[in-house]
């Protein structure tokens, strides 16, 4: 039988006791619900689609200089007001904001978010999701310093998203094993429906937008060549890509596979397109904890020393042998 426990719902609502096992305080816990309750609300703007107007795009562009969509607006301010009211919320960081926005100067936690991941799958009714992590804070910086957020991904003691589609699904770690969680439009909370996710090394699928191929370097086109065209040790493999990341992770960490945005020749993308803070580390904790890695250049992602609020690095994440092949290809050849 499918265990069903709540960690949605109100301050006295139940807790789901596999977060207790794992030793989650209750203050991170009911800043937890906070986030879960700011993403029911996407979730529901998100299933009105045009209905609610929220589709299309502003004349506005974001830090990442990248056009911002009305949803990514709406859901990046949707929560920022909600964790604003959150006691335990020290700074927040966002994807969609230049700067840390400091919000109470002794509060334990900062959290940092992607409000909208995949924003060009928005008007046409793609996959879309929210990624968020949480930071104990720092007392010997400022709320209000990018300095907050300058951790080890390793320092994180909260991780996950919620991707937004025929069902709203949580994929998150409290430190413990990434879990899956389904929300349950019934009682408006997120049921526990796969108490441990374990991600398969059997897979052959990748995820990769081949587009870039022109852009990427040599080495790296030469290990796609071998993956597409050349090598019998890949004649199974096949190919996904949702054009959202947080949609490229799911179904790794559901069927198995490999995920690749590598760097490549375009201005902008020296250290590839993922941000290490909003994206790169949340993600790369989910996969760790469901038993994968993630690396960026070779190495550990979620061992990188941030050097900016918004740094980019390249990304493989998924199976651990799919992950290793690329890693042994590449770098111990020294063609990147």
């Amino acid at each position: 039988m499918t265990l069903i426990v709540s960690i949605g719902g109100n301050k006295h609502g139940k807790t789901d006791p596999y977060i207790k096992k794992d030793g989650v305080e209750l203050d991170l816990i009911l800043l937890i619900r906070t986030i879960l309750a700011a993403t029911k609300e996407i979730a529901f703007r998100v299933s009105q689609g045009e209905l609610s107007g929220v589709l299309g795009s502003t004349l506005d562009e974001n830090i990442q200089g990248e056009v911002q969509k009305k949803l990514d607006v709406l859901a990046n301010q949707l929560l920022k007001d909600m964790l604003s009211d959150d006691d335990s919320v020290r700074s927040i960081a966002s994807e969609e904001e230049e700067f840390v926005v400091p919000v109470h100067s002794t509060a334990p936690y900062i959290v940092a978010f992607d409000p909208l991941d995949g924003s060009s799958n928005i008007d046409i009714n793609g996959q879309i999701g929210t990624i968020f992590t949480i930071y104990r804070a720092r007392d010997d910086v400022a709320a209000n310093s990018p300095e907050q957020f300058a951790q080890l991904g390793t320092e994180q003691v909260c991780a996950g998203y919620v991707l937004y589609g025929p069902s709203t699904y949580l994929m998150m770690t409290t430190g413990g094993p990434t879990r899956g969680y389904t929300l349950d439009l019934t009682h408006g909370g997120y049921l526990l429906t796969v108490p441990e996710v374990t991600l398969s090394q059997d897979s052959m699928e990748f995820s990769a937008n081949m587009a870039n191929y022109r852009y990427w370097q040599e080495g790296v086109q030469h290990y796609f060549d071998q993956v597409l065209y050349s090598s019998e040790d890949y004649k199974d493999v096949t190919m996904r890509y949702n054009g959202a990341m947080v949609g490229d992770i799911n179904r790794i960490l559901i069927k198995g596979g490999v995920f690749h945005y590598p760097s490549d020749a375009r201005a902008g993308n020296e250290n590839g397109k993922i941000r290490l803070l909003y994206e790169a580390n949340p993600l790369a904790m989910l996969i760790e904890k469901a038993g994968g890695k993630a690396t960026a250049h070779g190495k550990r992602i979620m061992a990188l020393p941030p050097t900016s609020l918004h740094q980019r690095v390249p990304v493989v994440m998924g199976s651990n042998n799919l992950v290793d092949e690329f890693d042994k290809a590449i770098f111990s050849n020294s063609n990147v």
